[in-house]
C-alpha cells in the first residue's frame, strides 16, 4: 500500500511537531511538515500532491478556511481538516461552505486520528470524488 501524503499547516511549531509525532505513529502515512501560514500551505500542497490536509484556523496571511476554499479549487478531491481551538465557532455548515471535511477542537487528538484514518480510508476517498458527490 502506498503511504498517504498528510500536509501539516499550522503557525505554531509546537503543535505542528506534536501532530508530526502523532502521525507518525501510523506506519502508512507520509508527513510534509510544516507550512506556517496559509500561503506556504497551497505552495506546498501544488508540490508535494497531500492525501489529506489539517489546517489551523488562524494563521497569518490566510486563515485555515480561506486556505481550505483555495487548496479545494486546486485538489477538489483531496480531504481538509481544520484543526483549531475555535472548533465550537465553526459549525458543520460553515466548515461545507468553505470546503472543510472536519472540524476537531485542538486537543482533542482521539477524534483527529479517527478522522483521519476515516478520511483517508479508500472507501472514503472513492465516495468523496467529485463524480460520485452528490449536489445538496
Amino acid at each position: 500500500m502506498m503511504p498517504k501524503t498528510i500536509l501539516i499547516a499550522d503557525d505554531s511549531p509546537l503543535v505542528g511537531q506534536a501532530l508530526y509525532k502523532l502521525l507518525a505513529t501510523e506506519e502508512n502515512y507520509d508527513l510534509r511538515v510544516q507550512a506556517a501560514d496559509g500561503k506556504s500551505a497551497i505552495s506546498l500542497a501544488q508540490e508535494c500532491k497531500p492525501d489529506l490536509v489539517i489546517l489551523d484556523l488562524s494563521m497569518p496571511e490566510m486563515n485555515g478556511l480561506q486556505t481550505a476554499r483555495e487548496l479545494k479549487k486546486i485538489m477538489p478531491s483531496v480531504p481538509i481538516i481544520l484543526f483549531t481551538l475555535h472548533a465550537d465557532a465553526v459549525d458543520e455548515s460553515v466548515a461545507r461552505d468553505w470546503c472543510v471535511d472536519s472540524v476537531v477542537l485542538k486537543g482533542d487528538f482521539t477524534r483527529l486520528m479517527n478522522d483521519v484514518r476515516k478520511l483517508l480510508s479508500d472507501e472514503n476517498r472513492e465516495a468523496a470524488s467529485p463524480a460520485s458527490r452528490q449536489q445538496d
